[in-house]
């Protein structure tokens, strides 16, 4: 994965660093709906935690599935961890994929993120389909017509934007693989049990004081 993702961000990036000055500008006419953070809590809370991660990554896959939900009920609706959502696509189909999302109302964000990273064997990883063509299913699903995918998915404003985020998550964090969590500003690389986020979350409170 590592490889790879070296691999789509070298290509991916040539023409954001090449032009930034023109990427920047484009940027300004991205609707603020799209640039603005996917979150969920008290934005007061001590504790924020991002949560880098892409939606063709299987340990992101599990982690949405079987920790996430217990992170949500024990630290996001208790108050205790303001909760920030951050693409990171490693490869092009998950760029689009997160490009898809945001474009969607912003309350449809995480629902329809979540049945992508439940179901990657079913569009992004299924034998003899295209990933692209499954994921335009989806999309119709959550409300998006396909002239409506085709548009998005080939806006290279929308694509900059994330792109951009992505290479400043890698100058700040250095990140090297998904899902990268963030603790109050400290990167914490992998995938990890409840038992482990919680530990992060007390030394971040800790720091905090």
């Amino acid at each position: 994965m590592r490889v790879r993702r070296r691999f789509f961000l070298t290509a991916a990036l040539a023409s954001f660093l090449l032009y930034p000055a023109i990427n920047n500008a484009k940027a300004e006419g991205v609707p603020d709906s799209f640039k603005s953070e996917r979150t969920l809590g008290n934005p007061n809370a001590k504790v924020h935690v991002e949560e880098w991660y892409s939606l063709t990554c299987v340990h992101c896959g599990r982690f949405s599935e079987t920790v996430f939900p217990q992170i949500k009920e024990k630290y996001i609706d208790t108050g205790k961890v303001f909760y920030i959502f951050k693409d990171y696509p490693l490869d092009k189909v998950a760029l689009s994929a997160a490009i898809v999302a945001r474009s969607l109302p912003e309350n449809q964000y995480m629902p329809f993120t979540s049945v992508l990273l439940k179901n990657l064997d079913q569009w992004a990883f299924r034998q003899n389909s295209d990933p692209m063509q499954e994921l335009q299913k989806y999309a119709a699903l959550a409300g998006m017509s396909k002239n409506q995918f085709e548009q998005v998915i080939n806006d290279p404003q929308l694509r900059d934007v994330i792109l951009q985020e992505q290479k400043q998550a890698d100058d700040r964090y250095k990140i090297d693989s998904t899902p990268t969590f963030v603790f109050n500003g400290k990167p914490v690389i992998g995938e990890m049990s409840i038992e482990a986020f919680g530990k992060h979350v007390e030394d971040a409170e800790k720091l905090k004081k």
